[in-house]
C-alpha cells in the first residue's frame, strides 16, 4: 500500500491545512489492495492535522468518485465517494499490541497518513455495490440482462408437490 508520511515537527502548533489530489495514491494502493475499482472523478482529500505531545488531532473528508462494477448486471456504473472523519493518533504505548501510524523517529513524530485515508475509503465503499436499487440482474438461464431487454425464458412454477401451499394465506 502507498504510503503518505507527514512529519508532524514540520507543522506549526496551531495546526495546519493539507489537501491531496494525488491520484497516483489511489490507483496503486486500489491495484495493491485488488480493489477491482477505476476512478471515475478525482479523489481528493483535505485534512487538517494538529499536532499535540505524543501524536496528533486529523480531521478531514475525502470526495470523488469511482467506476465499480454491479453485483447483479456485471454493468459499469459510477459510484460516489463523501467521508468525513476525526482522529486522534497517537505514539504506541509499551502495552498495545497493535502498530500505531505515529512514530518517533530521529527527526520527530512523523505520521502515516495513507493507512488513515485509505480506512475511510473502504468504510465508504458499499457492501453490495448496485448500479441502482431497482437493478434486475442476469436472467439465471441465458444471461441476458434484465435491466435492458429481458428474456424469453420459461420461468418455472416451482416444485409441482408444493402447488398447493402457492395460495396459502396465515392470519397473524
Amino acid at each position: 500500500m502507498s504510503e503518505l508520511w507527514i512529519t508532524l515537527n514540520d507543522i506549526p502548533e496551531e495546526g495546519k491545512d493539507l489537501v491531496f489530489d494525488d491520484q497516483s495514491f489511489w490507483t496503486e494502493t486500489m491495484k495493491d489492495c485488488n480493489v477491482d475499482a477505476e476512478i471515475a472523478a478525482p479523489l481528493i482529500t483535505e485534512v487538517f492535522i494538529l499536532p499535540q505531545d505524543n501524536g496528533c488531532l486529523v480531521r478531514g473528508k475525502t470526495s470523488g468518485a469511482i467506476k465499480l462494477v454491479c453485483d447483479r448486471c456485471t454493468a459499469d456504473y459510477k459510484q460516489n465517494i463523501s467521508t468525513e472523519f476525526e482522529e486522534f493518533e497517537q505514539v504506541a504505548d509499551a502495552e498495545d499490541t497493535e502498530p500505531s501510524p505515529v512514530v518517533k523517529t530521529k527527526e520527530g513524530l512523523k505520521f502515516e497518513l495513507g493507512a488513515l485515508l485509505w480506512e475511510h475509503f473502504v468504510l465508504a465503499l458499499p457492501i453490495k455495490p448496485l448500479c441502482s436499487n431497482g437493478c434486475q440482474g442476469l436472467c439465471d438461464k441465458c444471461g441476458a440482462d434484465l435491466n435492458k431487454d429481458g428474456c424469453a425464458c420459461k420461468k418455472e412454477e416451482g416444485d409441482p408437490r408444493l402447488a398447493v401451499f402457492r395460495n396459502l394465506k396465515i392470519k397473524n
